[in-house]
């Protein structure tokens, strides 16, 4: 029953945003920290930006400071990424994952991100 659903991928121009959401069902969301990962064909996945279950601390791959912001709203079950001045290298699927000290650990599906003009 546990359920990570992404959403908010898309085609966009270099340059664009997007603001992908993650919903969370069947576990104590509120207790679990978040994060976003990406992966591009022929390369490992990487974590992205990381946010605690209190939204108290963040962190962000070197490749995306400044341009994305992660967030998240407890009472929702809900995890954001936004996404600004994108670049083609932003390319990607995009995966929520949620952790709750490395026991219980779930991915969503993905959702595409492709950055092109």
């Amino acid at each position: 029953q546990v359920q990570l659903v992404e959403s908010g991928g898309g085609l966009v121009q270099p340059g664009g945003s997007l603001r992908l959401s993650c919903a969370a069902s069947g576990f104590t969301f509120r207790f679990y920290t978040m994060s976003w990962y990406r992966q591009s064909p022929g390369k490992e996945r990487e974590l992205v930006a990381v946010i605690t279950s209190a939204g108290t601390y963040l962190n962000y791959a070197d490749s995306v400071k400044g341009r994305f912001t992660i967030s998240r709203d407890n009472a929702k079950r809900t995890v954001y990424l936004q996404m600004n001045s994108l670049k083609p290298e932003d390319t990607a699927v995009y995966y929520c994952h949620a952790d709750l000290e490395s026991r219980n650990v779930y991915w969503g599906q993905g959702t595409q991100v492709t950055v092109s003009s």
